[in-house]
């Protein structure tokens, strides 16, 4: 398994071994919680805060 914490605070977490082969995934059952312009070049930045997950800016 590989963790990777990237610019800005983005963990990409990936399964690293040649014995796992890729499964179809289901289609999210909840709306998205942020816009995505589709005229945007790039994805833009996580911008919602929890009390739970989110770093501490401090």
């Amino acid at each position: 398994m590989g963790l990777i914490v990237a610019d800005k605070g983005q963990v990409h977490f990936d399964v690293l071994s040649p014995c796992v082969r890729p499964s179809a995934v289901a289609d999210s059952a909840s709306r998205a919680t942020a816009s995505l312009d589709p005229e945007a070049e790039f994805i833009p930045r996580p911008n919602i805060h929890s009390d739970f997950w989110s770093a501490d800016r401090g």
